[in-house]
């Protein structure tokens, strides 16, 4: 805002020069203005080397998710703490594996479809290698590494035996065929490999029949062929609207892994050299001194040593001194290397405990936090990443194969994923919680069960049914809060019909 000052001198300049008072009034109009922008948006020489662009997410993975994929698993191969986040994440998104929890109206039914599931579950994979679950974990694995994978459904025949005929081969993205891009008839395109429709929906995907790295050496070359989209899940976190295909998650942090492993690989180089010499004889004889025979030796023909090894002993000109060598200290280094692997876990979406397992300055409450948030990210890429895109579609698939084999009916079934629960860092703490949000009515039992990682309707029952063999050998624990207070001690009321009874 212009002060009653400026403003006086604005109108008494434009009583002698109108246009100057215009431009004068102008031109601090345009400073306020910028006085007031976004401090990201200037320009200047402190922002002359930012280079930025306005292209969509597609434009951007297209040109970099090569590179990127192919570099994430150089060092998934090579860096122990890229191979760790994929491990971590993959652990905690499947753990043991995302299982439904499936209800039908009627037991029977219950019965039938859990079995033919459970069937599934170890029939599934196409390479018969593992079961659904561990799919799920390959997939993931999949996903944090290279940004996306692909699922293909296989219908297969009957004369294979398969309880449910369907199977799930895990594909890595590689075999999409990123090189056909065109306009469709009636409004279509593909774009990168992706085949959609007017409305923008997925109709099919271009696959190589065989990964187009593989080093089996055959004559012809791979070809792409149009798989339904059907037939194909794809999954990947999709970051952008309008985003239709997944990018490393170690996009943020490749250069900082990079840079540690250079930064490493030179520390460790110049601590060898200087481990090399030991000392340095300057005088007499060289045969004289023990020492390195090589050493001797060339400096005999006067020849320079171009082999180093640790504990060498190096003959100079003549003198009559012997220096040892001194290496010097490293400061700083544990510092710098904290700094950049704290930086490396935010990129991967760690906590740098998770990183690096060095626990040595936390404590419970710290700990705490951090993993509360990280379970937060878990939790949510669980439900609205790998549930919708994996699990429910191959759930889907499962029953409408099913049916249409004449293996179950079409009643119908409520279906609740579970995820794998998280293991507590204090356990007596976090249960002794859980208890007081369920005592306290702000969590039914059954959510709490669910939470354990445990199906609450099986949980009923096979507690009714240990109540049952109970009640029958006439048993009393202090577990069995029916006959019992959470102290051990008997009930009173029991204890009553017992004397009365007597």
């Amino acid at each position: 805002m212009a002060t009653w000052l400026e403003n006086a001198f604005d109108r008494v300049i434009g009583l002698v020069a109108p246009r100057t008072a215009l431009k004068h009034a102008s031109t601090r109009n345009a400073l306020q203005m910028l006085r007031r922008s976004y401090e990201g948006a200037k320009t200047g020489r402190f922002t002359d080397g930012w280079i930025t662009a306005g292209t969509d997410a597609d434009s951007e993975i297209s040109l970099a998710t090569v590179k990127l994929r192919d570099r994430a698993r150089d060092l998934v191969r090579n860096n122990p703490y890229a191979a760790k986040t994929v491990m971590t994440h993959a652990s905690s998104l499947i753990g043991s594996g995302i299982s439904p929890q499936i209800k039908a109206r009627t037991k029977k039914q219950d019965d039938l479809v859990s079995d033919l599931w459970n069937s599934f579950v170890d029939e599934c994979d196409a390479d018969g290698r593992t079961n659904f679950y561990g799919l799920q974990t390959l997939s993931s694995r999949s996903m944090v590494e290279s940004g996306e994978c692909l699922i293909q459904l296989l219908p297969r025949p009957t004369s294979l035996g398969l309880k449910v005929p369907l199977q799930l081969r895990v594909l890595e993205i590689d075999h999409l065929d990123t090189s056909v891009n065109k306009e469709l008839p009636g409004g279509g395109y593909i774009q990168q490999g992706i085949e959609f429709n007017a409305m923008g929906i997925r109709e099919a995907y271009y696959l190589f029949d065989r990964h187009p790295g593989s080093g089996l050496r055959l004559t012809s070359v791979p070809k792409s062929n149009r798989i339904p989209a059907t037939e194909i899940l794809h999954l990947f976190e999709r970051l952008r609207p309008g985003q239709t295909r997944g990018v490393s998650w170690f996009a943020p942090a490749l250069m900082r892994i990079r840079d540690m492993d250079d930064y490493d690989l030179a520390e460790l180089t110049r601590k060898r050299l200087e481990a090399c010499y030991v000392a340095f004889i300057t005088g007499g004889d060289p045969g004289e001194y023990t020492g390195s025979e090589m050493a001797t030796s060339l400096l005999a023909k006067n020849k320079p040593i171009k082999n180093m090894e640790p504990g060498m002993v190096e003959y100079l000109e003549p003198g009559s001194d012997v220096k040892f060598g001194q290496p010097s200290n490293v400061t700083g280094y544990a510092e710098y290397a904290s700094l950049h692997h704290h930086a490396m876990a935010a990129g991967m979406g760690l906590t740098y405990e998770l990183l690096t397992g060095d626990l040595s300055k936390v404590n419970y409450s710290s700990i705490r936090a951090g993993m509360l948030e990280f379970r937060r990210r878990t939790d949510a890429l669980q439900k609205q990443v790998f549930i919708p895109q994996v699990c429910q579609p191959i759930w889907r698939r499962f029953l409408l194969t099913a049916q249409a084999a004449g293996l179950v009916g079409t009643f119908p079934i409520r279906l609740q994923w579970t995820p794998p629960r998280f293991e507590a860092v204090d356990p007596i703490k976090d249960l002794t919680a859980e208890i007081l949000a369920v005592r306290a009515g702000l969590m039914s039992p059954q959510t709490a069960i669910a939470r354990q990682g445990f199906d609450p309707d099986n949980v009923a029952a096979d507690f009714a049914a240990m109540y049952e063999i109970w009640d029958n050998l006439k048993i009393i624990t202090d577990m069995d809060a029916r006959k019992t207070t959470k102290t051990g001690q008997q009930k009173l009321m029991e204890t009553a019909n017992a004397a009365t009874a007597v």
